[in-house]
């Protein structure tokens, strides 16, 4: 596996004007990833942004499509058939509004659910691929949705999406042994709220809290 070079993808779109969105998530993991361990410098190909660098022991391209979102099979396909990979050496990040906004799950192939960005990379590389999903939360109505995901993160959303772009990048070494369950326990274990409670007061000989 070692031998093999992983392809992590994040999705989204490109331009400053949709930088913060939310259906722009998958860049912002991937460009915290870059930084994290620092990879070598974005360059333009496979109708993307590319940079190579190591995650674990593993040779590592960080790929951001610049096809826009629906045509995202276009730039993953063109690395993964340039690289020979198949698709176990791909992992995919992306936003998903069936989780609540703040939650992460992880899982190896599977349906689309409706994202565009995924139905066209399975149609150019079938479904068999790892997919990191983290969830923006659904406005409720299908009507929104667009608008909901090409929306900027909100100010209260800063409070949980900053943590989890670090504790992504931080557990993605998992990635380079394709172990998705190790991920995510990982990213659990990083955003694990801290219990705060005090501690009980020592108790004296009789049983009793001790006083001073």
């Amino acid at each position: 596996m070692a031998d093999t070079p992983l392809l992590v993808a994040g999705l989204g779109n490109p331009g400053t004007q949709y930088a913060r969105n939310r259906h722009n998530v998958g860049f912002m993991a991937v460009d915290t990833i870059h930084a994290e361990y620092g990879f070598g410098p974005w360059r333009s190909k496979f109708q993307g942004q590319i940079a190579e660098g190591k995650l674990g022991r593993r040779k590592t391209y960080l790929l951001k499509p610049m096809t826009y979102m629906n045509e995202s099979g276009a730039s993953v396909g063109a690395a993964a058939r340039f690289l020979k990979l198949a698709p176990s050496a791909l992992v995919v990040i992306h936003d998903e509004i069936d989780l609540a906004a703040g939650k992460l799950k992880a899982k190896t192939g599977g349906g689309d659910a409706g994202h565009n960005g995924l139905r066209s990379i399975t149609a150019t590389l079938g479904p068999d691929y790892h997919r990191v999903r983290i969830g923006v939360g659904h406005p409720g109505g299908q009507r929104e949705v667009v608008g909901h995901v090409l929306a900027n993160f909100s100010k209260a959303d800063e409070d949980w999406l900053v943590p989890m772009l670090g504790a992504v990048a931080e557990a993605a070494p998992h990635f380079a042994t394709q172990d998705m369950i190790g991920f995510m326990n990982r990213v659990g274990v990083i955003l694990k709220p801290q219990d705060h409670k005090p501690k009980p007061a020592p108790k004296g000989p009789g049983g009793k809290p001790e006083t001073a």
